[in-house]
Order: C-alpha cells, then structure tokens, then sequence
C-alpha cells in the first residue's frame, strides 16, 4: 500500500498483517479519488473507522487542511502514528483512540469529507451518517464515502443524504452520499 497522489505521493502505508483492518486497496483508493476529486482546495476530513489511516493521509496529500482519525484497535493505533510520521505533516492529523460511537461526542464539526469504512461484520454506517447529521458535524457540501462488502445493500437515502454515486471494485463496494 502506498499514498497515490499529492504532495505525499508514492510514500508506502503500513499496514497490520492478517483481517484485523481490512485496508482499501491502492486501486480502490485511486477509483474512490477519481470519483471525490481528485484534489482538494481546504477542508477537513474524519476518518471514523481510521485502520491503517490511508484514506485520510490520500485527503491531506491531495489538499486536505486537518484529518480526524478514529480508531479502537491498540495495533492499528500503532500503525496510523507510523504512517502518520511518514509524511512529516503530523499537525495535520489527530488520532483519537475510541470506538467510533464514543469519539462521535467528542468531535466539533463540521466535517468535509467523510469517510466511513467499518468492518464488514459491523454494518453501522446508517446509525453514522444519522448520528453526523443530528450532532451537526457536517458541512453543508459534506460528502460521505462508505465502503462495504459489495453484497451489503445501504439505502438509496438516509437522513438528508441521497446516494449519488455507486460502485463496485472486487469484493468492495463504494457509496458516496451528499445532500
């Protein structure tokens, strides 16, 4: 795994061995870019199920301002502050080490971009983007970019959000919603 584009760009990503975290692929990485951007002018990005942290450092290498990261797992903890530390940029990143559901209090919005990719065994994003939405941590052009088993069926809308692009690479699915 490596950061694709940006000021980062080709910097390799750590990631935790086995199925603890299940990292985007580079080639999903890229198509998800290509679908969201590719480049940014500002914002702030949160990352709520963070695994190894290379969807959010693909947003501040690509113009991101500031990237939230939340993750629970000690080890992929680990991982995140070394890839973090990769890109000689660690004010841009804050990592908060909870549950997504706990951190969700704790975060002031509003939020850019979002990206929601919790493990398959855990399909919570409706309850997320309902609890983003009602806690007022979205910007009014947020976009939220889920990714799941391509067999999970997410509703068309939720909330305020519409699904405005679907797509399938291998075993994954990427929903992006908007307003």
């Amino acid at each position: 795994m490596r950061i694709i584009a940006g000021r980062f760009g080709g910097r390799p990503l750590k990631t935790l061995p086995g199925k603890i975290t299940r990292p985007t692929s580079d080639k999903v990485k890229g198509a998800i870019y290509s679908m969201i951007g590719p480049f940014f002018n500002g914002g702030r990005v949160l990352d709520l199920y963070a695994g190894s942290g290379g969807l959010s450092i693909e947003a501040i290498s690509r113009g991101m301002t500031e990237a939230v990261l939340v993750e629970k797992d000690p080890r992929a903890q680990a991982i995140i502050a070394d890839n973090i530390k990769i890109t000689k940029s660690q004010g841009q990143f804050y990592l908060i080490k909870k549950k997504a559901q706990q951190a969700l209090r704790l975060l002031t919005g509003p939020f850019d971009l979002v990206f929601l990719d919790p493990p398959y065994t855990e399909e919570e994003i409706v309850q997320n983007i309902l609890s983003l939405e009602k806690l007022n941590l979205l910007s009014e052009d947020v976009m939220i970019v889920c990714e799941t088993d391509k067999a999970v069926v997410l509703p068309q809308n939720i909330g305020q959000f519409y699904t405005w692009k679907q797509k399938i690479y291998g075993i994954s699915k990427v929903t992006i919603y908007v307003r």
